[in-house]
């Protein structure tokens, strides 16, 4: 069980960072997005797609 959460984990992680570099935003913004969301593992992803998703690109303007 401990195994498929994992494999859940990492493959969110791969697709909120795909979609980190996707947005209009600058270099640093992405990297310092997709850094934390990897660093903070499920609760990064949780806030990324409930909340920072929509915001993130009128931070990084």
């Amino acid at each position: 069980m401990g195994t498929i959460l994992y494999i859940v984990g990492v493959v969110l992680a791969i697709l909120a960072v795909i979609d980190i570099f996707k947005k209009p935003i600058s270099l640093v913004g992405k990297v310092i997005t997709a850094v934390l969301v990897i660093a903070t593992s499920w609760i990064g992803l949780a806030v990324y797609y409930f909340y920072a998703k929509d915001r993130l690109t009128q931070w990084f303007k």
